[in-house]
């Protein structure tokens, strides 16, 4: 079958997509957007986290064909051309980037919550990011990213 979906803001169209494809699938290896990743394949990760129709979905649980006519935004997509998103810059800065793996599903959650809730305590940044494991570190760098990229966009 035929996709065509707007992916971070430019129509996309992928052919002999089956039935049974992902939207992770979709998006990693027809589309060339390695941002998402695939590690669970359950939707018990978050690695894969990314927005369909502003709404943050696990894609590797989200058909492909779901996607048609609707509009997907990955981790690529919250940059603007070369410079970092806020989040984005708040998890480097903060070194809550290790292996990178969880880092794009993290990124998506923590700007999800930043958009709802712009100075979240920290129960509320816990819970916005409980679907989302990291094997590599305790949570506190991921955790101070999320803090300073709150700060930062309060300050703007």
């Amino acid at each position: 079958m035929r996709v065509t979906t707007t992916v971070n803001g430019t129509e996309r169209t992928a052919d002999d997509v089956w039935p049974g494809e992902s939207l992770l699938y979709l998006l990693r290896e027809r589309l060339g957007l390695p941002g998402a990743k695939n590690a669970c394949e359950q939707g018990e990760c978050g690695s894969c986290t990314v927005y369909l129709d502003g709404e943050p979905v696990c894609a590797c649980l989200v058909a492909a064909g779901q996607a048609t006519g609707r509009e997907v935004t990955t981790v690529e997509g919250l940059a603007d051309g070369t410079a970092l998103h806020p989040v984005q810059e708040a998890f480097v800065d903060a070194g809550a980037v290790q292996c990178g793996f969880c880092t794009p599903g993290l990124v998506v959650a923590a700007h999800d919550l930043l958009a709802r809730v712009p100075e979240p305590s920290d129960p509320e940044i816990r819970e916005a990011l409980a679907g989302n494991l990291c094997r590599c570190t305790g949570y506190e760098k991921i955790l101070d990213a999320v803090r300073l990229a709150a700060r930062r966009q309060a300050a703007q």
